[in-house]
């Protein structure tokens, strides 16, 4: 097993601890009275009644443009990253943001009241400099899958959308513990997880894609790699007999078969193909591309 060193901008965060939420999680977010952390810049007085309708945002991640549309905010965002392509109505918005880092000047020139930052995957010195200049921003972090219920909780609060958010985040936690229950077990089942071939890539332990693995009640087939993305071959893979094989890829599936297909007849794991945009971003739609993932593992 080599490990390689990528850039992996947007989509692929390398994060820790496994999740770990229980069913108390929509309770605790259903009562808990939110208040904006000290690492989020409160929209100033002038603006924090204003109607939700009034407010210029700015989102620098994908999955952040998303929580904006899903709280109804989508006609406030004035500007987005690369790569918030959901829903459709984002595309036609103003680009500010890509892998190289956020357009300051762009930014700036859009005078918006709120900029939603994604901490882990922003680049920390653009984060720093938008603060300084007096600009409100909200910093996010996904830890794990239930973050991305408590994190739009707190976005609604910041934003007056707070009964949609309750909404949509309990809905989000009630459909993630059921698949929980639903496919618990132990010991995990391995699974080969990849995303492309050339090099034939995999996770570890560590890796988002995991966290995912672990909620259908399996785990990486390299789950003894120190790193969060290790090369791998083919024989590797063979060896230790995956029990299904995990494409997170937009490749058609007659172009995934056709790679395993040489080795047929010493691998029978089934193949189960899933959408990367979804899989890789932390946004509501994760809970129906986790279920057709449990599905396929179980």
């Amino acid at each position: 097993m080599k490990t390689l060193t990528i850039v992996f901008f947007c989509y692929l965060p390398l994060l820790t601890l496994a999740d770990s939420a229980s069913n108390t999680d929509t309770v605790r977010l259903a009562n808990a009275e939110l208040v904006a952390p000290s690492d989020v810049a409160s929209i100033p007085p002038s603006r924090s009644e204003a109607p939700a309708s009034e407010l210029k945002i700015v989102s620098l991640a994908p999955h952040l443009t998303e929580w904006a549309f899903s709280l109804g905010l989508g006609s406030n965002l004035v500007g987005v990253s690369d790569y918030s392509d959901y829903p459709e109505a984002a595309k036609s918005i103003e680009r500010v943001a890509d892998f190289q880092g956020a357009d300051i000047a762009a930014i700036v020139a859009l005078e918006p009241d709120l900029i939603l930052a994604w901490e882990g995957g922003n680049k920390p010195q653009d984060i720093h400099k938008l603060a300084s200049m007096g600009l409100h921003v909200f910093k996010s972090k996904v830890e794990k899958i239930s973050d991305i219920a408590s994190e739009i909780k707190r976005l609604g609060a910041l934003t007056n959308t707070q009964k949609q958010a309750t909404q949509l985040t309990n809905n989000f936690l009630d459909d993630l513990n059921a698949l929980k229950r639903e496919y618990d077990s132990r010991p995990l089942k391995p699974v080969f997880y990849y995303s492309w071939t050339a090099p034939l890539m995999t996770i570890g332990p560590n890796a988002w894609g995991n966290k995912l693995l672990n909620i259908c009640g399996a785990q990486t087939l390299f789950s003894d790699s120190p790193v969060d993305y290790p090369q791998v071959s083919i024989k590797e893979v063979l060896i230790r007999q995956p029990h299904a094989l995990i494409a997170a890829s937009k490749s058609s599936r007659q172009e995934l078969d056709i790679f395993w297909r040489e080795h047929r007849n010493f691998l029978d794991a089934p193949l189960v193909v899933v959408n990367p945009d979804v899989t890789s971003r932390f946004s509501l739609r994760l809970i129906n591309e986790l279920k057709s993932l449990c599905e396929g593992i179980k």
